[in-house]
């Protein structure tokens, strides 16, 4: 069995996601979250959970190589 793996693309991407809550008003706060790509260092910051899945789908597919573009 052959174990070299130098043209098979890595499907997993590894991300931190920090989350905080901020006061924006007197006695009235919200969630704020920051994610980040670390094989990049790409960073977004978010205010609405409803924005964290498409997020994550853009930088995903941002992190994409090009078609009949390798990575080493």
């Amino acid at each position: 069995m052959n174990l070299e793996r130098s043209n098979v693309r890595s499907r997993s991407h590894l991300f931190t996601i920090r989350v905080w809550e901020e006061e924006v008003e007197t006695n009235q706060s919200e969630w704020r979250g920051k994610i980040q790509l670390l094989s990049s260092g790409e960073v977004h910051y978010f205010r609405e959970w409803a924005t964290l899945v498409p997020l994550l789908l853009t930088m995903l597919s941002e992190s994409e190589p090009e078609p009949g573009t390798e990575q080493s």
